[in-house]
């Protein structure tokens, strides 16, 4: 018999994680999907914890997280215990989900998701990590429903920094649900369902739309959502684009005109009075836990863009692991029907408690499969990029974050920060630079560090995926997905650092996983010291 080799003290084996909390779901989103599944499963008699992130605070907001918020905020949002009271307020599953006994969290953050895997055989099973504003925790679960939901592309163009600027779920969460939204003369970039249903809610809300901005020919929604708009008082402007966002401080007017086919300007400028301008121009599934998890994703235009691949019982590639409501998918009739979204959600939890046994013969919602596409979203979003960042008066930064231009990208340019000078390349084209396979985002970022920034790439990662298509003549779909990793929300080391570690973790952490240290203490040094003479290999102390 073989002798049993013991596990490396320096390394992560035999260390178990410090769990503080376990239940049998996590649900994470409190959205029409999200309330749905835990209401139904504390109904089967699972326990359930369930996290939304929101209200998220005034700071976080700045930050551009988790929404484009573009400083749009008025001074309500920083009154946490208005904005708490506002949220639970605007949604009356909530209080139905506390009367069936499900463990709902508000302003808690999923930060992260792991299960077992080829790197991570010690995890006990599904660990999320969690945060809130004081302290960050881990918590087991047996299963797992993310209905993280959608956010908002980015649309760059001269003066998109400016306050005012900003994603058209933030815009519509403050106006409809908090009542904090600043701007009250707005224009909307993009004419699709999802932006018009926008657009209705923030006049719903008491916002002036003075104008819907489309460069395609004609309005992608429905006759009835365009008539809806223009009967009240709307001027809808197809052919024609957002040139700059003028103003000192915050936007004071949008200075529009029309474009060709090739979204090249045609034309005189005009300039649109408001204090608003909200990017609408494409609903983008939220998918960052499930990629930085490693369940399997794809671009499927019919659901929004890169989505987690489900089966008719919502469950993603790894089997404890369900995606619903717009984070699994985002198309019109579901924007415009929330019953769509709540099945998704009773189905996940069907299928959940099917495996456990604890069926109780209860129907089971029919999958809803997707509308036909009205149009190419991927050509449709290369479009806006052409004639709003390729084809801009002047340039800017599509990277806010690191100050990244279009240029920059489609030239992979060093970051400007490294004073590089000397550049003999002739060729730079991306093909040249990177091959001829699909440009990867990842490798730009590496490069340029577009998509770098503290919001994430929230803005501008989907430009910089247009950006590379258009560069290298290829489709959107061909472009790879931007790797998301954890933690994938702003997390402070004042609070990343409470999760507690095992004590025999902490006596070796300058040699974790087996790696010598590169540096000696001052009382092993000896008088004559060179480091070709330092001896690595013998045992190490931490001061």
């Amino acid at each position: 018999m073989a002798p049993t080799i013991p596990p490396d003290p320096k390394s992560v084996a035999g260390k178990a994680l410090q769990i503080e909390e376990r239940t049998q779901l996590l649900v994470i989103g409190a959205g029409p999907a999200g309330l749905a599944a835990a209401i139904e499963a504390a109904g089967q008699g699972l326990s359930v914890v369930l996290i939304d992130e929101n209200p998220v605070s005034f700071k976080t907001m700045g930050d551009e997280v988790p929404l484009h918020y573009g400083q749009g905020m008025s001074g309500l949002a920083r009154n946490r215990n208005a904005m708490l009271e506002a949220f639970i307020a605007s949604e009356p599953q909530i209080e139905i989900a506390f009367e069936a006994g499900v463990d709902l969290r508000l302003g808690t953050v999923c930060w992260g998701l792991y299960a077992n895997g080829p790197s991570v055989s010690w995890l006990p099973g599904l660990v999320a990590g969690l945060n809130d504003e004081d302290r960050s925790w881990l918590l087991q679960a047996d299963h797992v429903v993310v209905a993280a939901g959608r956010r908002d592309m980015g649309l760059g163009f001269p003066g998109w920094e400016k306050p005012g600027v900003m994603g058209a779920t933030a815009a519509a969460a403050l106006a409809s649900r908090y009542g904090a939204l600043a701007p009250r003369r707005i224009v909307v970039l993009g004419s699709s369902t999802e932006a018009l249903i926008a657009a209705d809610a923030l006049r719903r809300a008491g916002a002036e739309i003075a104008a819907i901005v489309e460069q395609a020919a004609e309005p992608l929604a429905s006759p009835d959502l365009v008539d809806g708009l223009r009967a009240g008082g709307t001027e809808i402007l197809t052919g024609h684009v957002v040139r700059e966002a003028l103003g000192r401080e915050s936007v004071e007017a949008a200075l529009v005109s029309a474009v060709d086919a090739a979204g090249r300007a045609t034309g005189m400028e005009r300039e649109l009075a408001c204090d608003g301008i909200v990017l609408a121009v494409g609903a983008t599934p939220v998918v960052d836990l499930i990629d930085a998890l490693g369940c399997k994703v794809a671009f499927q235009a019919q659901r929004g863009g890169y989505v987690p691949l489900v089966d008719a019982d919502q469950r993603t590639s790894l089997r404890q692991v369900f995606a619903v409501g717009d984070g699994a998918g985002i198309w019109p009739s579901k924007s415009m029907n929330r019953g769509i979204a709540e099945a998704e959600g009773r189905r996940a939890v069907a299928a959940i408690v099917r495996e456990l046994g604890l069926d109780d013969g209860r129907a089971v919602p029919d999958a809803v499969a997707p509308d036909a596409a009205s149009h190419d979203i991927g050509a449709y979003r290369l479009a806006w990029v052409r004639a709003s960042v390729i084809e801009a008066k002047a340039e800017f930064h599509v990277c806010q974050c690191e100050e990244v231009t279009a240029r920059e990208i489609l030239e992979v340019r060093p970051p400007r920060y490294l004073d590089w000078q000397n550049e003999r390349r002739n060729d730079r084209s991306l093909s040249a630079l990177l091959g001829e396979e699909p440009p990867n985002p990842d490798q730009i970022k590496r490069l340029t560090r577009a998509g770098m920034g503290p919001c994430q790439g929230r803005r501008c990662r989907e430009q910089v995926a247009a950006l590379l298509a258009l560069g290298a003549a290829m489709p959107l779909s061909s472009i790879p997905l931007a790797s998301y990793r954890a933690p994938v929300r702003p997390l402070p080391l004042s609070v990343a650092g409470q999760i507690p570690e095992p004590p025999e973790q902490a006596e070796h952490w300058d040699t974790w996983f087996g790696m010598h240290a590169q540096w000696r203490p001052f009382w092993d040094v000896p008088e004559l010291y060179t480091v070709a003479g330092n001896d690595a290999t013998g045992p190490v102390a931490s001061e």
